[in-house]
């Protein structure tokens, strides 16, 4: 497996904060995400913009990474590498890919061995399974199967890689925890097979921050929207719907939408929450100025007031 530099693919430093490495991520996510970019590769470079910051966010991958990364530069594979530090069996792959694809290189897997060695002719449950398992906040609310492929210690030390068909369930939150019986490693003599385990991983969306169940949305508006109101359309989990914007709006107002959150469970839904954003033109011509400064000469306003003298 050839190394990837998540740094160069987000284009930052390896120096750089959190907060860079997070502006880097939304700016190309933003850029490139398939259902609004127009570019041939958009598709392959979302996917590997969201790899790489699904690393570089976490200390403890990024710090795994650090180490790994000087080795990567001079041909080690860096999947073999981190798959060895992290005790895992043969054919640990790189870390998560963030968007559909081919999932044998996206998964990480933890093999844990259960008790103290038996004898021989001993019947043993198979090894479990562990690994995570990244899932966007659309496949939350759609009930549909992910494919995932894994690697599956055998009896005999060897490892095969399985291919499952898994539903996400309803309301799954970040963090959660999903038993899957019998798809861990193959028994002992005549044993059950073991148990997989899916950690699950909310992945980082390019439009929506994620407060509980709530969503927010970050809602640009021109000066003069925000002034007289006006309709815009904004994006949610499931299609397009028209806001209303009040007139005399102000920066940081945020407009409840109901029901447009995350669900939970038993199928109810929070709220997604339009955090308004007054955004001033990049520049203006002479008729525009003499506008603004006709505007400044007829309105008795002063934004600093509360101040004090």
């Amino acid at each position: 497996m050839d190394f990837k530099d998540y740094y160069k693919i987000l284009g930052v430093e390896p120096t750089a904060d959190d907060k860079a490495i997070k502006s880097a991520y939304r700016k190309l996510a933003r850029k490139y995400h398939p259902d609004v970019s127009q570019e041939k590769d958009a598709e392959q470079r979302f996917k590997e913009a969201s790899e790489a910051y699904d690393v570089l966010k976490s200390p403890e991958k990024r710090a795994e990474f650090d180490e790994m990364r000087k080795y990567g530069q001079h041909g080690r594979p860096f999947g073999a590498g981190y798959g060895r530090r992290q005790g895992a069996g043969a054919g640990a792959g790189a870390f998560t890919d963030a968007y559909g694809g081919d999932y044998s290189d996206l998964f990480e897997s933890i093999f844990r061995r259960r008790g103290a060695e038996q004898a021989r002719n001993t019947s043993r449950k198979g090894q479990d399974v562990e690994m995570e398992l990244p899932v966007s906040l659309e496949e939350t609310l759609s009930g549909e199967a992910k494919k995932i492929a894994f690697q599956v210690p055998g009896a005999m030390g060897e490892s095969t890689t399985k291919n499952l068909n898994v539903k996400i369930p309803a309301g799954v939150v970040d963090g959660e925890r999903i038993r899957l019986k019998g798809q861990g490693g193959a028994g002992i003599v005549g044993g059950p097979a073991g148990d997989l385990y899916l950690n699950v991983r909310l992945m980082a969306h390019p439009l929506f921050d994620v407060q509980g169940r709530d969503l927010v949305l970050s809602v640009p508006l021109a000066p003069w929207e925000a002034a007289l109101g006006t309709k815009v359309e904004v994006p949610t989990l499931n299609g397009r719907i028209t806001l209303t914007i009040p007139a005399n709006s102000q920066t940081g107002q945020r407009l409840r939408i109901k029901g447009r959150g995350l669900g939970n469970k038993s199928g109810e839904r929070g709220d997604l929450y339009a955090q308004l954003k007054v955004v001033m033109p990049k520049s203006s011509g002479d008729d525009a100025r003499k506008l603004w400064e006709k505007l400044a000469s007829k309105i008795d306003f002063d934004p600093r007031s509360e101040w004090g003298k």
